[in-house]
C-alpha cells in the first residue's frame, strides 16, 4: 500500500513596527510557533507610524539573527513593508500561507489604520494575496501582558488556516489590556470614524531654536455599537476585515448619475 504523502507545514511570515526586539514580536512568535515553519523579518529598529512607506534609494541590509530555537529570524534596516517584500523575494522565494504582524504596542483601532506600520506590513501581503492578519494590543508599554493576547492570536490564526482561503484577506485584530477572564470575546466590527484632534506644542531647544511637538487627543465621533472602538470599551477583542481598495463607490455611482463632464 502506497504511504500517504504529509502535508507540508504552512509557513508563517511574522513581521511587526516595534523592531525585532519589541516583547510583543516575541509574544506574537510564541502563540504560533507550533503552528508551522516562523519565520521572522522584523525592523532593526522601531518603525512605528510609518505606514506604507518603502526604502527608494538606499541600499537596504538584512542580518540573521538568533531569536528563539526552531525559529528563523533576520533583522532588517529598512520598513515593516520593506521586511514582508524581501522576506518573500530574498528569504522565502515563495509566498507565505500567512503573513502575521504585531502584536503591536498600542492600538490600531479607527484612524490609526492608516498610519499604523503594523497594519501596512500586513496590508502589503495582502495586497499579494497572501492572508495578513494585523494585531495590536491596547497597551504601549514595554512591560505589557501578552498573556490573553497570545490566547486569542493563536486561535484566530488557526482558524484563517484551517479555512478555504479568501483572496486578499485582511484582518485588524485589536485586543484590550485587560485580563484573559474579563475579554468577553472577539466581535467582528467596523472601523470608528474615530481621530486625534491634534496640535503642535511650540518648544524651544537649548539654543533657543523652536522646534514643534506633536500632540492630539483622541476623539470618537461614531456612536455605533458595530465599532472596533465600541468593542474594545466593552472588553471585546475587535476584528475589522480591511481592504486596500480605497475606491469611494457610493460617490462613484452618484458622480456618474448626477454629473456631466
Amino acid at each position: 500500500m502506497a504511504k500517504t504523502k504529509k502535508a507540508a507545514l504552512p509557513v508563517i511570515l511574522i513581521t511587526n513596527d516595534d523592531s525585532i526586539n519589541a516583547p510583543g514580536i516575541k509574544a506574537l512568535v510564541e502563540a504560533v510557533k507550533d503552528l508551522g515553519r516562523v519565520v521572522v523579518v522584523a525592523p532593526d529598529k522601531p518603525q512605528s507610524g510609518m505606514g506604507h512607506a518603502i526604502t527608494i534609494g538606499h541600499p537596504l541590509r538584512m542580518h540573521k539573527v538568533h531569536y528563539m530555537d526552531g525559529v528563523e529570524a533576520y533583522s532588517c534596516s529598512g520598513t515593516p513593508v520593506d521586511c514582508v517584500k524581501i522576506a518573500v523575494d530574498k528569504i522565502l522565494h515563495r509566498k507565505p500561507d500567512i503573513c502575521l504582524s504585531g502584536i503591536n504596542h498600542g492600538a490600531n483601532h479607527s484612524i490609526n489604520v492608516i498610519y499604523s506600520g503594523t497594519m501596512s506590513a500586513a496590508m502589503e501581503a495582502a495586497i499579494e494575496n497572501i492572508p495578513s492578519i494585523g494585531f495590536s494590543l491596547l497597551d504601549f508599554s514595554m512591560e505589557a501582558d501578552f498573556s490573553a493576547s497570545k490566547v486569542y492570536v493563536k486561535k484566530i490564526v488557526q482558524k484563517v488556516l484551517s479555512q478555504k482561503k479568501i483572496k486578499h484577506l485582511l484582518f485588524n485584530v485589536n485586543i484590550p489590556a485587560v485580563d484573559e477572564t474579563l475579554i468577553k470575546g472577539i466581535k467582528v466590527c467596523k472601523q470608528a470614524y474615530a481621530k486625534y484632534e491634534e496640535a503642535f506644542l511650540e518648544r524651544k531647544d537649548p539654543t533657543g531654536r523652536k522646534y514643534y511637538w506633536l500632540t492630539g487627543e483622541f476623539v470618537n465621533y461614531d456612536a455605533g455599537k458595530d465599532t472596533d472602538v465600541w468593542a474594545l470599551k466593552n472588553n471585546y477583542i475587535s476584528l475589522v476585515p480591511v481592504q486596500f481598495d480605497l475606491t469611494n463607490y457610493t460617490l462613484k455611482k452618484q458622480i456618474e448619475t448626477n454629473w456631466k463632464f
